[in-house]
């Protein structure tokens, strides 16, 4: 480590001005903090945004779920409206990480660095959801942008994000195993429009699915996967699979995440 200024805001303004002078957001800091340790990042003032309450809590807005992106991940968890409403999103936050990291961790601050391989990407992008900043709101298609690369301009911070509610939704992960993340997870959701179906841990960031959007929108069943064409060249490789391999994985998680939507987790 090195030495920083640490600087804690007291207000979503306060904290935005801090920014726009140099300052480091830091959320729960489980990414970047590690960054640090390891002198891949090195900002010389951090801004705590742990002490903003507005950036906190989960509420019912008529027809979405609003979570604040100072909410940690266990409290999206374990949230009941959260459970009742969209089930998909708090399965998902109770799957991320170990307990530590579920403690610390938010979902604003994982959304912004928007990881490859990231559970929430999935989540904002299959239920379309809307992210509020402290300058605009940015749709979901609109906002992630590839490796660890979003729509967010600088000093710009994410206030809430805002979670239509679906008729189902479910999430299926397939970890690796040392660090939790997904080696690939999908997220589907079946809405009035349609399916959206959510890709993480294939490539360089989140995506989603035209097939398996157009076969689950005709018949919400696993059965409808299988008549979907997956070419591992939609896939990167690494130490960990395979294009080859994370191309079957993408069916047989969908069709667990479709099963678990339906109501047979």
């Amino acid at each position: 480590m090195y030495g920083f200024s640490f600087d804690r805001a007291s207000s979503v303004q306060d904290a935005a001005a801090k920014a726009a002078n140099g300052g480091q957001l830091l959320a729960g800091g489980q990414t970047l903090l590690a960054s640090m340790k390891q002198r891949l990042a090195s900002p010389e003032t951090l801004v705590d945004l742990s002490g903003i309450a507005d950036l906190k809590g989960i509420c019912k807005d008529g027809n979405a779920m609003v979570v604040g992106a100072m909410t940690r991940h266990q409290e999206v968890a374990t949230n009941k409206e959260l459970i009742a409403t969209i089930a998909g999103l708090a399965r998902l936050a109770g799957g991320i990480g170990d307990r530590q990291v579920r403690a610390m961790g938010t979902i604003g601050g994982s959304v912004a660095n928007n990881d490859p391989a990231a559970c929430y990407p999935s989540a904002v992008l299959g239920l379309g959801a809307t992210i509020k900043t402290n300058k605009r709101e940015i749709a979901a298609d609109k906002f992630f942008q590839g490796l660890f690369t979003t729509a967010l301009e600088p000093g710009e911070m994410i206030l809430s994000i805002r979670f239509p509610i679906p008729k189902a939704s479910a999430y299926a992960k397939f970890k690796q195993p040392a660090s939790r993340y997904a080696l690939l997870g999908v997220f589907v959701a079946q809405t009035d429009s349609g399916v959206r179906v959510a890709v993480t841990g294939g490539g360089n960031g989140v995506v989603r699915h035209a097939g398996l959007e157009a076969a689950l929108s005709k018949s919400f069943s696993p059965s409808a996967v299988d008549g979907v064409t997956v070419s591992a060249s939609e896939f990167t490789s690494d130490l960990h699979a395979s294009a080859e391999y994370r191309a079957q994985l993408l069916k047989v998680q969908t069709k667990r995440a479709v099963h678990q939507a339906l109501g047979n987790a």
